[in-house]
């Protein structure tokens, strides 16, 4: 069997990965769970709800995404390159072979479109971040990315290595810190 990226990359991971595993969430954010406990008159005669933390099921699959600057099909083993890639050669070896996505030759565009499953213009990143203008220049945070949306369904995320998604006047110690990548990841 051979794949290929024809399709969005956020509708190919939840076809592939989350939705045979009836893992997502039907409605993003999920609703707060009801109040389970009683209020009484007193704390003795009231009972406390606790509810349980929000958390991948059983048998959830692991996602990792991974993001190769400058790299092209003649790095990769896998594709005929001279890097070793044994897990990616034993994954191609079994019929899943990525090999179509769009790359936007920048960084921070390339970066917003893979997180985000969108054509980098969608969500406005033309440019490299920090040569952002007064123009839409940076994903807005009204666009739900993979990250995301894998942490409204109970997954652990992060992010590791160069950024490049938050723009220059936002990297203070006094943020705001939702573009960085513990804001995004």
């Amino acid at each position: 069997m051979y794949h290929t990226m024809r399709k969005p990359l956020m509708a190919v991971l939840f076809a592939l990965v989350l939705a045979p595993t009836g893992v997502l969430a039907q409605v993003l954010p999920s609703p707060e769970p009801a109040f389970k406990g009683t209020i009484g008159r007193t704390y003795k005669d009231s009972q406390p709800d606790f509810p349980k933390p929000l958390q991948a099921p059983e048998g959830a699959p692991n996602v990792l995404l991974v993001i190769l600057d400058d790299v092209g099909f003649g790095h990769a083993a896998t594709f005929g390159g001279a890097v070793s890639t044994p897990m990616l050669d034993r994954l191609a070896k079994e019929g899943l072979r990525y090999n179509q996505f769009h790359t936007t030759a920048l960084c921070s565009p390339t970066r917003a479109a893979l997180l985000t499953g969108r054509n980098h213009h969608s969500v406005s990143t033309g440019v490299i971040t920090e040569m952002g203008t007064g123009y839409p220049g940076i994903v807005p945070n009204t666009t739900a990315g993979l990250p995301e949306m894998l942490r409204q369904n109970g997954y652990a995320t992060s992010a590791f290595g160069k950024w490049h998604n938050t723009p220059d006047n936002e990297i203070t110690p006094a943020g705001p810190f939702d573009r960085w990548p513990t804001g995004k990841t």
